[in-house]
């Protein structure tokens, strides 16, 4: 994530399509019931809030255990900051919060470490490929707006749920180097030593699509990565490529004065750093990626009802209007803009972009994994 990490298209496909991108230790406390080998029950085993009784049992039961664990939500991404403190003054649950820095696969060996701790993630916020690998590990739920998600972004049992998703993009710092305004312009002399990647491809979901609109940006298709390893290993041949993670901190000191990254994640540097920095943002015209986040549940959550009010809550249109105000096109936004839910200004807010959104299939994505795990780093080094 962009912690770094861890549309409107027309609406039929911003629903069918936007989904097919998904398709990219220490010693804790005693064992929790979640990790016995009986059946889950009560909170543990819920599909839905009505399984409990409804959302004030539901409610009742987050509020007994207290306190709920999540990872990999750096505040200033996708406005995660907001949703945190919303969520723990509505419910007066405390909420905490790990490894904000994390990768989607930092997420799911945190959970394998912890497994049978109280310190387990409870919830997960992450990336299609690492999902679709780890379905193992989820618990099936269905919130309240469930049944408004087209189907195309959801596991038909619940197992993970597309929740937000964003548009790559070129931050930059506009006191320090031109401006872009394609991938392809970073080639240029007037960019060595500046840009930098959020993450690593073969991990971290911005990474793995900057490679994406890289191979667009290059003249190829989502059939093959080659074009996108080869733009990067010419990046950092001329000595433009940064081997430095961004982090707000880096954008704040000029350390990362271009950063490849997720819309929503540039714009809230923009607002963060106004009078600061002039940090700006381009969605380079027909270089156009999209890709969605999934909530999910771990199936051994050490507090069950506690995770499944967080579902609930930001599938809420509260908290989808909480992403949207830090620049993250919710699920729900074609829904919510038709019936008059929306926030309007954060609506209106979004960048602008041009051009029809790349998606990939679910193969798509498995042999683009496969060839970055194979190349990326013999390439790039």
């Amino acid at each position: 994530m962009f912690s770094f990490r861890k549309l409107s298209l027309a609406t039929a496909m911003a629903v069918s399509a936007a989904l097919l991108v998904l398709l990219v230790v220490a010693c804790g406390s005693p064992p929790s019931s979640s990790d016995s080998t009986s059946a889950p029950s009560g909170a543990a085993a819920a599909t839905s809030a009505a399984d409990l009784g409804g959302m004030d049992a539901l409610v009742a039961a987050a509020k007994k255990e207290g306190t709920l664990n999540v990872i990999a939500l750096p505040p200033d991404w996708a406005n995660y900051g907001e949703m945190i403190s919303s969520f723990e003054a509505k419910y007066g649950i405390k909420i905490n919060s790990a490894q904000p820095d994390g990768t989607s696969q930092d997420e799911i060996n945190a959970a394998k470490q912890l497994k049978g701790t109280d310190r387990a993630p409870d919830v997960f916020d992450i990336g299609g490929s690492v999902a679709l690998a780890n379905t193992s590990m989820f618990a099936p739920y269905k919130s309240a707006e469930w049944d408004q998600i087209g189907a195309e972004l959801k596991d038909p049992t619940g197992l993970w749920t597309s929740n937000y998703t964003g548009y790559m993009s070129i931050g930059y710092n506009a006191d320090k180097v031109p401006g872009p305004t394609t991938m392809n312009d970073l080639l240029k002399s007037a960019y060595k030593g500046t840009v930098a990647l959020n993450g690593d491809p073969t991990q971290a979901s911005a990474g793995f699509n900057g490679v994406v609109m890289a191979t667009i940006a290059s003249g190829g298709t989502a059939d093959d990565f080659a074009p996108g390893v080869d733009f990067f290993a010419k990046l950092n041949k001329v000595g433009n490529l940064l081997p430095v993670d961004p982090t707000p901190a880096t954008i704040a000191s000029g350390q990362t004065p271009i950063v490849i990254d997720w819309d929503y994640n540039n714009v809230a540097q923009t607002a963060a750093l106004k009078g600061k920095v002039s940090w700006k943002v381009v969605v380079p015209a027909n270089e156009v990626i999209a890709a969605y986040y999934n909530e999910v549940i771990n199936k051994d959550a050490p507090h069950p009802a506690a995770a499944r009010l967080w579902n609930e809550y930001v599938f809420s249109p509260e908290g989808q209007n909480i992403w949207l105000k830090g620049a993250a096109r919710p699920v729900l936004m074609d829904v919510m803009t038709a019936d008059g839910t929306i926030d309007k200004t954060a609506l209106a807010a979004l960048p602008v972009a041009e051009g029809t959104p790349v998606v990939l299939t679910q193969k798509q994505i498995e042999a683009g994994q496969t060839y970055l795990l194979a190349n990326w780093s013999k390439a790039v080094q």
